[in-house]
Parts: C-alpha cells; sequence; structure tokens
C-alpha cells in the first residue's frame, strides 16, 4: 500500500514537472522573437516602405559631409545615420522572418526609383537639385528637404499605430515618431538662425 502512495504521488509530480520542461523548450515555431508572432499586412508595409523611406534618408545624409558650410547639418546628418541604419537592419529581420521580401536599398537601387508617391520621399529632380547644391544652399536645401521627409515617416507611423498588429513594429513606429518630431524641432530652429 505504501508502494501505490509513493507511485501516485511521484506521477502527481512527475507529469507537471514534464508538462512543464515540454513548454520551455522544442520545436514551437512561434517560440521565437515577437516579430514572427502576429503581424498583418500593415505591419509589412510600413516595414517595407519604411525601409526604403529611411535609406534615402540616409543617401541625403551623405551628402552632408562634403557638401554642407554649417557643421550642425553634418552633426544632424550624422546623427540621422547612425539612428536609422540600425532601424532599417531590424526591419529586414522582421521581413525575413515573415517571409516577405525585403527592399534593396544599395544607394544605386534607391537614387534612380521615382518615390514622388510614397510619403515625402524625395523625387529624382529633388535628389539631383541636393546633389548639385553646396555651401549655404546645400544646407539650407537640406533642411527643407529632410523636414519634409520626415513628416512622411511620422505619417508612415502614425499609420502603422492606427493599423498594424505586431508589438515591436508599432513599438518602432512610436520610437520614430518620438526621434523625428525632436529633429523636425531641431531642424527648424537651424533654418531659423541661418536666417533661411
Amino acid at each position: 500500500m505504501r508502494r501505490r502512495t509513493q507511485r501516485r504521488l511521484g506521477a502527481f509530480v512527475l507529469v507537471p514537472l514534464l508538462a512543464l520542461v515540454a513548454a520551455c523548450g522544442g520545436d514551437d515555431p512561434s517560440a521565437g522573437s515577437s516579430a514572427g508572432d502576429t503581424h498583418n499586412d500593415s505591419d509589412v508595409s510600413f516595414a517595407s516602405d519604411m525601409i526604403a523611406h529611411h535609406a534615402q534618408a540616409i543617401e541625403m545624409a551623405e551628402m552632408a559631409p562634403s557638401q554642407a558650410q554649417d557643421p550642425g547639418v553634418v552633426d544632424l546628418a550624422n546623427q540621422i545615420s547612425d539612428a536609422q541604419q540600425p532601424e532599417i537592419d531590424t526591419m529586414s529581420s522582421w521581413l525575413e522572418a515573415w517571409g516577405e521580401p525585403v527592399p534593396d536599398t544599395g544607394m544605386g537601387s534607391m537614387s534612380g526609383m521615382d518615390h514622388g508617391e510614397m510619403a515625402e520621399m524625395m523625387t529624382p529632380e529633388d535628389m539631383q537639385r541636393l546633389t548639385d547644391a553646396s555651401g549655404k544652399e546645400f544646407d539650407r536645401l537640406w533642411l527643407e528637404m529632410m523636414m519634409e521627409h520626415h513628416k512622411g515617416a511620422i505619417d508612415m507611423s502614425e499609420t502603422e499605430l492606427q493599423d498594424g498588429e505586431n508589438a515591436d513594429a508599432k513599438e518602432l513606429a512610436q520610437t520614430i515618431i518620438d526621434s523625428q518630431e525632436a529633429e523636425i524641432s531641431t531642424m527648424q530652429e537651424m533654418l531659423s538662425g541661418s536666417g533661411g
């Protein structure tokens, strides 16, 4: 009788323990990052479009060291590149996890595309004007264009907050809104200070 009680007690301990071990490991595909969990078409559009949008901002930022007169423009351009490249990498990994194509962000692929229809993307003509400018003219054009570009990113992020499902994508959208609103304020001050 004592053995039977010990077996039952052992079974009561062993079964929940095995269930706990099974829940902690295994081949459950949903056990990965939350980017692979719930997502919808809005999340995919947000990531894909924002990758292209950020790539163009980085292309614009890379012009500043050789063309800007104001060191503040160069500093801000570096800040934008440093913030947006890791975001591109993150969104690219989401798209891969979701089985979606990742946009080509090579500079050759970005400058030849007509982005005028995407939220506040610069057209090839805009990009050429910026490429041809230097000194104070570049500073003014760059600040004006980057403010418009940032407003587009904010609009895209607000749409993601409203329509997206993925928690990580929505968190990034809020981060983009917060950082780019702050950068717009900085750019407005810089334009006012330069007499532009």
